[in-house]
């Protein structure tokens, strides 16, 4: 794929100047976690450890953590696909990892737009990955966290990439189960009440509902290396879609979720622990 170009919000010359990050490789990241349980390579001994012990006591956690990335390859298709959404706002991007999600929406239309917003520093290392873009389309990539959404809401990036006056998907995968609901439900209320009508949320979030044994030793293994970990039934998932017009089949469990959309699966539910839905605004 062709780069944005010189008009784009960062530009190659900036790529090229030495950054000083700090990746803080001392201790696990929950993003470099999801990396080395795919089979990444952006990761380093802290998580690694994290993921084998995981492993250990959860020998699904890598079909679960593929799942989890499946389900947003599925979610955006539908969204380009049946809904005819062209721009797309995904909020704790992660580490890239090919397909990524504009990857996915402009192989359904190459204008399709996207911005990624990320506050972990091991993705902003990585953002060139994320500004790659067809001719017809656009992407960017904003620092910001989803706790303070009027902070990347203002950036410029945003502007230059998407048209808030029309409708937006708003992509929140596998982020809020790090967030308490207090933490978690107003920003999300926030960025909603920000976009325009016709716009979609599309969110996973961890359960312990199907599978209460085994989240309850991946907690703790998350706990014991400082990730701060907050399941939730499906009746607190749905909550995060108050007001909002939900799509069939609902908030279920991801691989549940639209698998004919993707490649077949043989995941267990118990493996997968995780719900996940699309709504539309009115």
């Amino acid at each position: 794929m062709d780069s944005n170009g010189p008009d784009s919000w960062l530009t190659e010359a900036e790529f090229d100047q030495p950054r000083q990050v700090d990746l803080r490789t001392d201790r696990a990241h929950s993003a470099r976690v999801y990396d080395y349980l795919l089979g990444g390579k952006t990761n380093f001994p802290a998580d690694r450890e994290v993921a084998d012990r995981l492993l250990a006591d959860l020998p699904g956690a890598r079909d679960g953590a593929a799942a989890a990335r499946a389900v947003m390859h599925r979610m955006v298709r539908r969204l380009a696909g049946k809904y005819g959404v062209r721009q797309f706002l995904d909020v704790g991007t992660g580490i890239p990892t090919t397909p990524n999600l504009h990857e996915i929406v402009q192989s359904v239309d190459p204008s399709c737009r996207v911005v990624y917003v990320d506050n972990d520093p091991i993705v902003l290392a990585h953002s060139r990955a994320l500004l790659t873009s067809t001719p017809e389309g656009r992407t960017a990539y904003v620092e910001g966290d989803l706790r303070e959404p009027e902070k990347f809401l203002a950036d410029p990036a945003v502007a230059a990439t998407l048209d808030l006056t029309e409708p937006v998907a708003l992509t929140l995968i596998n982020i809020v189960h790090f967030l308490s609901d207090e933490a978690a439900h107003p920003p999300v209320r926030r960025l909603l009440d920000a976009l325009p009508s016709g716009s979609f949320l599309a969110l996973s979030a961890g359960t312990a509902d199907n599978a209460p044994d085994q989240v309850a030793v991946g907690s703790r293994r998350y706990a014991e290396a400082g990730i701060e970990v907050h399941v939730r039934s499906r009746a607190a998932v749905e909550r995060f879609f108050t007001g909002l017009e939900l799509d069939d089949p609902g908030v279920v469990l991801i691989n549940r979720w639209h698998p004919e959309l993707g490649e077949p699966s043989t995941v267990a539910d118990s493996e997968v622990s995780v719900y996940g839905g699309l709504a539309r605004k009115p």
